[in-house]
């Protein structure tokens, strides 16, 4: 399948993963404010004050899309662009920003030490974000109900995971894409009939209905708009875990203002947005093989060549919440993600050798037992 997107950028140019941390100060106390899921506000854990997110206007209600030829070649308004300080986590490759006064910290995305860095990177600001529905009380639930359903976990293992342990709130950032794309393919139509033949079965002749496909040339032409096609844009975390927390109502984004994130994370992203379009274009391609199979018809279908053109491609920046707990057990590092929207819970875990061995054992002495009594009841002991 061929796609025709604009040119790469040189590498020089790709964007890196700073987390950044916003702080807002009470207009009461001067204390830092955080954003309330339950409320939907700021809230001072200080003094008690409350004071809304500011609003849009009637003119930026609307997320804008993006040019994407504009985006991977940097050529963006100032007001687009952004400067981070960041340090690089030397186990998972997660870009953390320091406060300048902070000069270490521990990875939020698998509890290492963190020590701080001066180098500053320009990336793409976001454009929109869905904030958090779910707040830490509630993702700790939805986390200890998840790790209670896991067999052969070592005793303790929730009480470990979850002395001193804060989940920490992180924006994980992704893109979203937008094309018109027309595909014009060849390929064939088959049509299933069916022969008799007679065929020797225990000594006798049988009739036998073979099933046998027909085929016709096939060709043709679709067209698809694709919206919002979601590429996740991180690589601190694995694919698995975020894929797991799907699906995302992306119709509660918001345009981005920064006051969502006060007493949050925000991760940069890792992955550029020419390679996160290179993704994107793989989910078209499969939901296009999907339109053509429709197109073309019959009972099978065969595809041979197609020839996609993309047209008015745009992207977005956007940050999805994640709850992320992360901590080491025996000197391994476990995390837990838990989306911030819907409260879905994905993670790693340690797995008890005695207690797989003690399950072992049992089954082993069961099916003897099970063994025994159908023997007995036979009469062949």
């Amino acid at each position: 399948m061929t796609l025709t997107p604009p040119p790469a950028p040189d590498a020089r140019d790709a964007p890196v993963a700073p987390i950044d941390e916003h702080l807002f100060p009470c207009d009461q106390c001067g204390a830092d404010y955080r954003f309330s899921p339950s409320e939907g506000k700021l809230h001072c854990d200080h003094c008690g004050h409350e004071k809304s997110v500011a609003q849009q206007g009637p003119w930026d209600t609307q997320i804008t899309e993006m040019d994407f030829a504009k985006g991977v070649a940097l050529s963006l308004a100032d007001a687009d662009i952004e400067e981070t300080r960041v340090s690089s986590c030397p186990n998972c490759a997660a870009q953390v920003t320091l406060d300048p006064d902070i000069h270490a910290t521990e990875c939020p995305f698998c509890a290492t030490p963190v020590v701080t860095d001066t180098s500053t990177h320009r990336h793409i600001k976001p454009k929109g974000v869905v904030p958090f529905y779910v707040d830490e009380t509630t993702a700790k639930q939805a986390m200890t109900t998840w790790m209670g359903k896991l067999w052969f976990a070592p005793n303790g293992l929730q009480d470990y995971a979850r002395k001193g342990r804060k989940l920490q709130g992180v924006y994980v950032p992704y893109w979203t894409f937008d094309a018109d794309t027309s595909s014009t393919y060849r390929g064939e139509r088959g049509k299933i009939y069916y022969e008799t033949r007679q065929v020797m079965r225990d000594g006798k002749m049988t009739t036998q209905r073979v099933q046998k496909i027909r085929w016709f040339p096939a060709s043709g032409r679709v067209a698809r708009f694709f919206d919002d096609v979601l590429v996740l844009a991180s690589q601190a975390l694995p694919r698995k875990f975020i894929q797991g927390l799907a699906p995302w109502d992306l119709s509660r984004l918001t345009p981005y203002t920064p006051e969502f994130l006060a007493g949050f994370q925000a991760e940069g992203y890792s992955i550029e947005l020419q390679q996160g379009f290179e993704t994107a274009r793989d989910i078209m391609d499969q939901q296009i093989a999907r339109d053509i199979r429709f197109d073309i018809g019959g009972d099978r279908q065969r595809i041979h060549h197609v020839d996609t053109r993309l047209s008015d491609i745009t992207y977005k920046h956007i940050l999805l919440p994640v709850w992320i707990a992360a901590y080491k057990y025996r000197g391994t590092s476990y995390r837990f993600v838990v989306n911030g929207q819907t409260g879905r819970v994905q993670g790693e875990r340690p797995y008890s050798a005695w207690k797989i061995t003690f399950a072992v054992i049992t089954g082993l002495l069961i099916a003897g037992a099970i063994g025994y009594a159908i023997a007995l009841n036979q009469g062949t002991i």
